[in-house]
């Protein structure tokens, strides 16, 4: 069989590089901005419990990920893994879900670099107020904002991985000092006590209940750490190193959200700034312990976190759709390599184009699509890890395998089971409907071209292999 064309992508990441991308991704705004939504309705201990166990339960996971790029280190991850695992049309469904997940998540960080000029330069941010969407106030100046941020990003991806790599350490390097020092800040500060976080568990309800709560969001809190898969193809070291790099990059987010929540928890009541209306309570109690210089050090973390999560997110969704249209379950266009930097430019373009469109909806609505995604993300999960567990003959990883399994099966029920706190909202499940019938119409009008192609080629175009290694 002649080979088909499978263009390829430079090796260029450096292993600190690619844990920056991982970590960076996996803790993004969320620790400089939820906190307070964190902690209302639970304590700070059981927030602090649910964020180690969900970075435990990830590290299960990530021990099938480290099996699967040491033996297939292709663009494409999940996708990939699916379709080595239970074929094509499985690789369809985890690609399709996992590409919504992060480019949402692209679109959320540049929201929220709007929504920290609102904080910060109200007066600059809040022009020209347009309408008001599920309770949102959009104004022309975020949306500016977000436009600006995200084509000025698409334009740094495009200039290629290395680019893009050394960027994200310094950005992450700069977040971590940012945590590091609010951390001792809080520790000499006299006004921070640990007396504020009393009572440790919300009294209302019961803290099994709240860890769980806390455990339901952890896939989309450590959405990042499955960049690394992403970028296998790119590595410029051996892809057995990738197991350590994932965990040392969740270990690292699992300390810095639980930093962030036990520094903020102690800076005033905990009730107090859970029940705040501020529009960044984590924000004014930084500001009413540290004055100005909080203010920055906690904003200049904040900027950091959300530049590294449109980095790596740029990253992924791009060569997840790459790896796509190089199997041409995508259209042929995202398979493009530019001429100058050998970057997929057509998925960075494609992921900015389509969170453009985000700002003008508001960040309400964005959460509903985001929340939605988390769904898609687990199901990305489980594929990783059922794949691993038919490939491997090592009874040690069939064990974690298993394990990952469950956690994916359980994280998935926790955000389904409407009588619990952690389900999704009814806008989201409407959502959820709504990309899933959009997968099922663009499968149906692909179904015929992607079964065509011959296994041996479509192995190849995947995994670079005409055959794939079966357990026996």
């Amino acid at each position: 069989m002649g080979q088909p064309q499978r263009k390829k992508l430079d090796k260029t990441l450096k292993p600190h590089w690619v844990w920056a991308i991982a970590f960076g991704s996996a803790v993004g705004w969320g620790a400089f901005v939820l906190p307070t939504d964190w902690l209302a309705g639970n304590g700070p201990l059981p927030v602090v419990i649910g964020f180690l166990l969900g970075a435990i339960l990830m590290t299960v996971i990530g021990v099938s990920y480290g099996f699967l790029i040491k033996q297939f280190p292709v663009s494409g991850g999940e996708f990939a893994y699916a379709y080595i695992g239970f074929g094509r049309t499985h690789a369809f469904v985890a690609g399709w879900f996992l590409t919504l997940g992060y480019i949402c998540t692209v679109a959320l960080n540049s929201s929220a670099l709007a929504l920290l000029g609102k904080f910060l330069f109200p007066s600059v941010v809040k022009i020209v107020p347009l309408y008001t969407i599920a309770g949102w106030d959009v104004y022309l100046g975020e949306i500016i904002i977000s436009t600006v941020t995200l084509i000025v990003f698409a334009f740094l991806n495009i200039r290629g991985a290395s680019f893009s790599g050394r960027s994200q350490f310094i950005f992450t390097m700069v977040l971590l000092s940012g945590v590091i020092l609010l951390a001792i800040g809080a520790i000499v500060s006299d006004q921070a006590t640990a007396s504020n976080m009393q009572p440790l568990i919300d009294p209302s309800k019961p803290a099994i209940a709240s860890i769980l709560a806390i455990v339901a969001i952890t896939p989309w809190a450590y959405l990042g750490f499955d960049n690394i898969p992403q970028a296998a193809e790119e590595f410029d070291f051996p892809p057995n190193k990738a197991f350590k790099l994932i965990v040392y990059a969740l270990l690292a987010a699992g300390l810095a959200y639980s930093v962030m929540v036990l520094t903020v928890s102690s800076l005033a009541p905990w009730q107090e700034l859970a029940g705040s209306a501020s529009a960044w309570a984590t924000g004014d109690a930084i500001d009413s312990i540290f004055g100005r210089l909080g203010i920055f050090i906690i904003a200049t973390a904040l900027i950091m976190g959300i530049f590294t999560g449109l980095n790596g997110f740029y990253l992924s969704s791009s060569r997840l759709m790459f790896a796509m249209g190089r199997a041409r379950v995508l259209p042929q266009m995202f398979h493009r390599l530019h001429p100058k930097y050998n970057t997929p430019y057509v998925g960075i373009i494609f992921t900015s184009l389509l969170c453009l469109i985000a700002p003008w909806f508001g960040r309400e609505v964005l959460l509903w699509i985001v929340d939605m995604s988390s769904i898609g993300v687990t199901i990305a999960y489980f594929y990783c890890c059922a794949t691993a567990f038919r490939m491997s003959n090592s009874k040690v990883q069939k064990t974690f395998a298993t394990l990952g399994i469950i956690s994916a099966a359980t994280f998935f029920f926790l955000l389904t089971m409407w009588f619990l706190d952690s389900s999704l909202s009814a806008p989201s499940y409407i959502a959820l409907a709504v990309w899933a019938g959009l997968g099922l119409l663009f499968y149906l009008f692909k179904q015929k071209e992607y079964n065509a192609i011959p296994r041996k080629e479509l192995n190849y175009l995947i995994t670079e292999k005409e055959e794939i290694p079966q357990n026996k």
